[in-house]
């Protein structure tokens, strides 16, 4: 096996291209920024390619980075599960997730029964915050968010942009055919995203006026029930909403669609979380429930 790359360096490129950075991978893998930096061009040299170009602030993984960098993970996943089994250490791990209340909800949990399935071994204590400001310093593996991208760390990692739509009781939505008899509803706001009914009213040029005492609400769950029993119109993320109009709950409002500009953020791992295997594996499930 002579073209075996070098285990620290593939370690090395593994934890930068995950990060995103050399200085981030550095901390995480205990070495200097130079080493890390260092091992990974003795990667690239020994390849005669580049897997990374520079940037100022951060990495970005070239084409061929791309390529590589999911068979490194895994490989580095499957080593480190082989040497516990071994050693007679593979044992259950709880790993710790965070995430926004409704994000848990209606995203994470209909989910997490079949990789529950697929790694019995791994258990998973989820749980939420109402907002992302009202998070308490608790042992958290792994940290997602939602806002703009201003309230986070730069070093936080996006996984989604997301929009709303407007959503109502079925039949209130087929009765519903232009904007004005949309405004005309008893419309439901949810606390942090009151706005974007104004911009709904930008986009399609109909004012939006106090026609109806509307309701408000502090949670896009208790939006869907009230929206669900005829109560108004409630303006969703696009997300939140897939599972309420998959059971025919909620349908969409003329077909609108309104950039948010928030987004999902997987916060920078914190303590000894990146050592572990287990919150690679269940981190690496969350980035993909958003791609």
């Amino acid at each position: 096996m002579s073209d075996l790359p070098n285990l620290v360096w593939l370690r090395a490129f593994e934890a930068a291209a995950r990060l995103q950075s050399f200085t981030a991978a550095a901390e995480e893998l205990g070495l200097t920024q130079a080493a890390v930096s260092h091992q990974v061009r003795s990667l690239e040299k020994s390849f005669g390619i580049t897997l990374f170009t520079r940037r100022a602030r951060h990495l970005e993984l070239t084409e061929l980075g791309h390529a590589y960098y999911p068979s490194v993970a895994q490989a580095l996943t499957d080593i480190a599960y082989s040497t516990r089994g071994l050693l007679g250490h593979a044992q259950t791990r709880t790993v710790t997730l965070r995430a926004p209340v409704s994000t848990a909800v209606l995203w994470i949990a209909p989910r997490l029964g079949t990789f529950h399935a697929a790694h019995p071994h791994i258990r998973i204590r989820l749980i939420s915050a109402v907002w992302a400001d009202s998070t308490q310093d608790e042992d958290v593996d792994i940290d997602l968010r939602l806002g703009p991208s201003g309230w986070f760390d730069r070093r936080a990692h996006l996984l989604s942009t997301e929009s709303v739509i407007p959503v109502a009781q079925p039949q209130l939505a087929q009765n519903l055919q232009s904007v004005d008899q949309l405004f005309d509803q008893t419309l439901i706001h949810i606390h942090g995203y009151q706005d974007h009914w104004l911009r709904l009213s930008e986009q399609e040029g109909v004012p939006l006026k106090d026609r109806s005492a509307p309701l408000y609400v502090d949670t896009s769950l208790a939006a869907i029930e009230m929206a669900a029993a005829g109560a108004g119109v409630a303006m969703l993320m696009r997300r939140y909403a897939e599972l309420p109009l998959l059971q025919g709950r909620l349908a969409p409002v003329l077909g609108a669609v309104i950039p948010m500009g928030q987004g999902h953020y997987l916060m920078p791992a914190a303590g000894e979380a990146p050592n572990s295997a287990e919150v690679a594996m269940v981190r690496d499930w969350i980035v993909s429930l958003f791609c």
